[in-house]
């Protein structure tokens, strides 16, 4: 059998990719640990996965090819037993015309292309393949598919037992889950079929998943992972369970209802309190940044962030309580559910069933002696008053309204029957927020003909407007990760004398633009200028907001 690595070495000293003291150093870390030169060079990186299997493919004269942009069909485990995939690292694509294309980590190990050749009866076309990409596929497609040759398990029994292919399959769509970065995942039986979706950047993008045959099994496989009535199929189960992954742990929140088809499963993936950052981290503009950062440092008052679900509310206000979050300070938490774990608060989980409310957690938190409070929501009259009664109490209190822009929370507010002397000592400012998808910095292509360009006049005439192109490193999807866009109303004096003499939302409007407020369709804007978003999720958060018609946005958009 040809050994490539040396190859691959000198390909690499060849094209400058690696000088000789990084192997030097990866030698002598593999003489230590007892691990392959290659493997040591990917673990200190001095080399990539991939760009070890692209000078693999180019001494080896075989094409190197990216697994995430093809369609790979998991009952391909069909032809070649797992613990051959496994120990040879290599997996078949597709057969045409007799001739099979499979993904090696070495086509140049001639023993293996035979085994391969015998297992398929057909011929083979190698094609090399990023070995970390390679062996996840590997994982994933024997645990996604039962293979009889290399199991013997069924369904019942590996539900029962733990082992494969149910307890894999699950872990394999977590994993698979956490990897991209998705916030849902989304288990959807159709007659034939189970449609497997993770929602990633605020979109659902449809996924190779387990057979419509597992179906039940996963569904019961969670529900024990979540602690549900497994003898209950009829009627809604929500629950959560914590999941181990690199490491880190992933809180899950499932949600179980029953359709025609079968169970339908929805999974939230909530974000660890390690990923919660500073006030910087949330990209508000310099000026919003400011005032939030003013805002959270007060003594007493409370903070209303408003937006609809999935806007990032949680996080912005985590990352004001992680602001805040000091051993002389106590900070109690009612929310429903508590999403992320912060250490050092005291997290409470609401239940309507045995009465534990919003409002009758605050009245108990103020027996508590708090310096903060957070409620996730203030949804009703009594929840308000309560809240607005610690602020004037010397408590700093956070919340959050479902309201379309910021205005709008003192018109919610007002609705809620609290008078305006109330919320005038209380509120010290409420933000709106949505998410926007970024642009990919590697295929963004220059945007000159987008319709917006025609309505946003001339401010804008340099700005460097920028439309998704999508390419290998976005998965062609053109948008890698979110950030927000943030509009701020501060109570100033003015407003607060405009409130006393129950002025018009406009005339509150113009108070707070004079003070500096933008709105979040000139936030969004201001992102695209920079090439951060594109136009296209400008026009749909305009979309949004002109459906209810938010005061702040009719003005900017005119």
């Amino acid at each position: 059998m040809l050994d490539s690595k040396n190859f691959v070495v000198r390909t690499l000293l060849a094209d400058g990719l690696v000088t000789e003291a990084d192997l030097r150093r990866a030698g002598e870390h593999a003489m230590a640990t007892g691990s392959d030169l290659l493997d040591s060079m990917v673990q200190l990186g001095v080399a990539t996965s991939r760009r070890l299997a692209i000078a693999r493919a180019k001494i080896c004269e075989y094409p190197f090819v990216d697994l995430s942009q093809f369609e790979i069909d998991f009952n391909n485990t069909r032809f070649i037993p797992r613990n051959v995939a496994e120990r040879i690292v290599a997996f078949p694509l597709f057969v045409i015309d007799g001739v099979a294309t499979v993904a090696m980590l070495d086509p140049l190990n001639l023993q293996a292309i035979d085994q391969v050749r015998q297992l398929l009866r057909c011929d083979v076309d190698p094609v090399v393949a990023d070995a970390d990409e390679l062996r996840a596929l590997i994982a994933r497609a024997y645990s996604m598919v039962r293979e009889q040759e290399s199991t013997g398990v069924d369904t019942e029994q590996a539900l029962t037992t733990g082992d494969e292919p149910v307890v894999a399959a699950v872990n394999q769509i977590l994993a698979a889950a956490a990897d991209s970065g998705a916030s849902d995942i989304h288990l959807n039986p159709e007659e034939r079929e189970l449609v497997t979706r993770f929602r990633v950047d605020g979109v659902l993008q449809n996924q190779q998943g387990p057979p419509r045959s597992m179906h039940e099994a996963i569904v019961q496989r969670l529900k024990v992972l979540a602690k549900l009535d497994l003898t209950q199929t009829r009627k809604p189960q929500d629950g959560k369970f914590r999941h181990r992954h690199k490491n880190e742990n992933v809180d899950i929140r499932l949600s179980v209802i029953p359709t025609i088809h079968g169970e339908n499963v929805v999974m939230r993936l909530l974000r660890a309190a390690a990923k919660i950052g500073p006030v910087s981290a949330l990209g508000m503009p310099a000026k919003a940044a400011e005032w939030f950062e003013d805002a959270i440092l007060r003594p007493h008052g409370i903070i209303l962030v408003t937006g609809p679900t999935g806007s990032g509310k949680t996080t912005t206000l985590y990352t004001a309580l992680n602001r805040l979050n000091t051993p002389d300070v106590n900070i109690l938490t009612i929310e429903d559910p508590v999403e992320i774990r912060l250490p050092g608060v005291r997290q409470v989980q609401a239940n309507a069933e045995i009465g534990l409310t919003f409002a009758s957690a605050m009245r108990s938190f103020l027996r508590q002696d708090p310096d903060i409070i957070l409620v996730g929501e203030v949804r009703d009259q009594e929840t308000a008053l309560i809240a607005i009664q610690a602020a004037m109490t010397g408590h700093l209190v956070f919340s959050t309204l479902h309201t379309n822009d910021a205005i709008g929370s003192i018109t919610r507010l007002r609705d809620m029957g609290l008078p305006t002397f109330a919320i005038n000592s209380a509120l010290i400012c409420a933000i709106a927020q949505r998410l926007v998808r970024k642009l990919c910095p590697s295929c963004a292509v220059p945007d000159t003909t987008h319709p917006l360009l025609r309505k946003i006049g001339p401010r804008f005439a340099d700005a460097d407007f920028r439309a998704p192109a999508g390419c290998i490193s976005c998965r062609q999807v053109g948008y890698k990760g979110r950030m927000g866009v943030f509009e701020m109303l501060r109570m100033t004096p003015a407003i607060q004398a405009l409130l006393e003499h129950q002025a018009p939302s406009s005339q509150v409007l113009q108070a707070a633009r004079a003070d500096g407020m933008r709105s979040l369709f000139e936030d969004g804007l201001d992102r695209a200028a920079q090439a951060l978003t594109s136009l296209d999720e400008v026009a749909s958060l305009r979309s949004e907001l002109a459906g209810g018609e938010s005061a702040s946005e009719t003005r900017a958009a005119a």
